[in-house]
């Protein structure tokens, strides 16, 4: 359980948003966030990486803004105008992709009334973009898209209807005959079933690469994996076997049911980011005979000893950020293959334990899958 406990640490202060860089000169080119709510200005982000905030609250004695660095406690400290609004501006720029953050007004913790709310830290947070250099894999282009859908399935084992969310590539609809494989793709600590199309934007990069032709179309399934019960430190007590039931027992045979799905072992494949790949490690060891894919995305290593059977499975993925413990993915992958494992590795570079690390680790694995 030790890598477990690593990844959830790294987890816990990748909320923060740290800057990175340190600029003496501050280009004025701010243009507001591209999640932002509607109509609002503030917060922004310039062509270095840089945010600046804007809040209003003339009565408070103190703002200081989660992201970046700067004050007593970290984070971004704002300064009180005679008009009443509180301004700042991160001191360094900002890891490129998407952040999580927070307002203390005053001691106490509020989102940004500027900016859109995500599910993360186990609750709903404000959220920004840092514009990434290579953000065109997930961009919203002018191709056929698929369809993000609820459901809600029956489960015994919790004695309630359970949410998940389903990906269909854009020519379900069309070929009422065609099946396709199922991807099962979990989110990390503190987040839900939301995480992977909101921040994540799995369906974007699902539409684009289809588009180019670069991938074989598939469904996602996106299932909360009962992982935010976990409180900080208490990680050794987790137990696999509560979500394990709900995903092989309840979830798979209502997606085989109400879907069109190549309900086959060698067809379906799991995998998640942070914790959701602490539970796919387990999953796909505990049932070899339900995926033939797996892939850990910043959420641990497997080792040639835990794989008892290698005949049917097909792929081994394991990605993490440049600015985690890529040395300990390459070695795992490395062992891997010298086992006789068809296993991929993938470091993104200048990411930590952020979404830019698994947007870009989506887009490598997906091409991989089910070929």
């Amino acid at each position: 359980m030790k890598q477990y406990r690593i990844v959830i640490l790294l987890v816990l202060s990748s909320f923060v948003g740290f800057a990175q860089t340190k600029t003496t000169s501050i280009i004025e080119d701010f243009k507001p966030s591209v999640v932002n709510q509607p109509g609002q200005e503030y917060p922004k982000v310039n062509s270095q990486g840089y945010a600046r905030f804007q809040i209003s609250a003339p009565e408070a004695k103190s703002v200081v803004v989660s992201l970046g660095l700067g004050g007593a406690k970290g984070g971004t400290v704002l300064t009180k105008d005679q008009d009443g609004y509180w301004r700042g501006t991160t001191e360094g720029a900002m890891d490129e992709g998407f952040h999580y953050y927070h307002l203390t007004i005053d001691g106490g913790i509020f989102n940004d009334p500027g900016a859109l709310n995500f599910y993360g830290s186990t609750r709903w947070e404000s959220g920004i973009e840092i514009p990434a250099h290579d953000q065109d894999f997930y961009a919203l282009k002018d191709v056929p898209h698929g369809n993000v859908q609820q459901i809600l399935f029956p489960s015994k084992s919790t004695n309630t209807s359970r949410r998940a969310f389903i990906y269909t590539p854009p020519s379900y609809h069309k070929d009422k005959d065609k099946k396709y494989p199922v991807l099962y793709l979990q989110h990390g600590w503190g987040e839900d079933e939301t995480a992977w199309s909101n921040q994540g934007r799995v369906n974007l990069i699902m539409d684009n690469l289809i588009a180019e032709g670069k991938i074989k179309p598939f469904i996602i399934v996106m299932a909360y994996g009962m992982t935010n019960e976990v409180k900080y430190g208490g990680l050794a007590s987790f137990k696999i076997e509560p979500f394990q039931t709900v995903l092989v027992e309840e979830l798979i045979p209502y997606i085989d049911s109400n879907f069109r799905t190549i309900s086959n072992q060698a067809n379906r494949a799991m995998a998640g980011l942070s914790m959701g790949g602490m539970e796919t490690h387990s999953i796909t060891l505990n049932k070899p005979n339900i995926f033939s894919h797996y892939a850990l995305l910043s959420g641990g290593i497997y080792k040639p000893e835990e794989i008892e059977d290698k005949s049917k499975l097909k792929l081994i993925f394991i990605s993490c950020g440049s600015r985690e413990r890529p040395e300990s993915v390459q070695s795992a992958v490395k062992t891997l293959k010298d086992a006789g494992v068809n296993a991929v590795s993938y470091i993104s570079e200048n990411t930590a334990h952020e979404f830019l690390t698994w947007r870009r680790s989506f887009k490598e694995l997906a091409p991989l899958l089910f070929r």
